[in-house]
């Protein structure tokens, strides 16, 4: 079968591999329809992260189901699923916990698409994916969503929802700050959700005009500009700029007692003003998200017309011309077989 491999920053191929098989009673073979990109992928293909090639790309699709092992009971030939990135067996004690990240049996930080830090799963940009832990890991497509419209359900859709919907649960009403930058896509869907789930103010501060423009187009008072030292006060903030001065003011806009996520990746000791977050008594989450815990939700939303993802959607672009497309600058590109 085909895959499609990162080389080296700015190359990428098909390549030519073995196909996966079925290899326990518990997997699924599935054959993605629509994939996009990830935050992470776009650094990757740029050389922003240090990942080294060749390995398969992608993490975030929708796939057919096209075989089954013989212990598979949910899902059959031809149904359509959304695949979360990370491998999760849905039993251990951390999956039962929703720590679907984290998972004992598959290992911490297993995915698909990273090879040199989640393991050898092979990517979504292929003709063939397995999938183990079936029942466990994959989420039917409801009917009457377009795959294009939540092919980032696998990832980024949730890695926003995590930042913001469990405190507006918390606290209804209450104001959003989004510092935007590396995690592009990530951070609008954080506006787009914080809207739909009744945010009161939602500014948002970046410095690339597309995206500034888009979170505008979602509900966003837009910010343009470098992150200030302090933008407010929020009862939320989320850091998605990746960038020390972006995380700074992101915990320095945070109300007493509120609460800050960084969705971003930080591959280097980054200070923090740590005074500061003590002396206003600041929450603060960074890490993987669990994204198998969240999709059902996510899901719901959409088919209740209340979440439109696909407005983030950057572009629609045939299979055949992925090489092509994905060392573009594209904020976020769909993939479509």
């Amino acid at each position: 079968m085909r895959q499609l491999s990162f080389i080296e920053p700015g190359i990428v191929r098909w390549e030519e591999v073995p196909d996966p098989r079925v290899e326990t009673p518990d997997d699924a073979l599935v054959r993605p329809l629509v994939v996009t990109t990830c935050d992470l992928d776009h650094a990757i293909v740029h050389g922003r992260v240090p990942l080294g090639g060749p390995f398969p790309l992608g993490h975030e699709f929708v796939a057919e189901v096209v075989e089954t092992g013989d212990a598979v009971g949910r899902f059959g030939r031809g149904d359509r699923v959304v695949v979360p990135f990370q491998i999760s067996c849905g039993r251990c004690d951390r999956c039962t916990r929703g720590l679907t990240g984290s998972c004992r049996t598959a290992g911490p930080g297993a995915a698909y698409g990273m090879k040199p830090i989640g393991g050898d799963w092979g990517g979504a940009l292929a003709d063939l994916v397995r999938v183990p832990f079936a029942d466990a890991m994959l989420v039917a497509l409801p009917e009457g969503i377009a795959p294009t419209a939540v092919a980032s359900a696998s990832d980024n859709l949730p890695d926003a929802w995590r930042a913001v919907a469990p405190f507006l649960a918390e606290t209804p009403g209450a104001d959003v700050l989004v510092v935007g930058g590396w995690a592009r896509s990530i951070a609008l869907y954080v506006v787009m959700i914080a809207r739909a789930l009744g945010a009161g103010r939602i500014d948002y501060i970046d410095t690339d005009h597309d995206r500034l423009a888009m979170a505008e187009k979602l509900g966003a008072r837009s910010v343009e500009g470098p992150p200030p030292r302090r933008a407010g006060s929020f009862g939320i903030t989320v850091d998605a700029s990746a960038d020390p001065a972006g995380l700074a003011c992101a915990l320095r806009s945070v109300e007493p007692y509120g609460v800050c996520t960084s969705v971003a990746i930080y591959f280097s000791e980054t200070v923090v003003p740590l005074l500061e977050m003590y002396t206003r008594g600041v929450r603060f989450f960074t890490g993987r998200v669990n994204a198998r815990a969240h999709i059902t939700e996510i899901l719901d939303r959409v088919r209740a017309g209340t979440l439109h993802p696909e407005a983030v959607n950057s572009a629609s672009i045939p299979w055949e011309q992925t090489p092509e497309a994905i060392v573009a600058d594209l904020r976020k590109p769909v993939f479509v077989r």
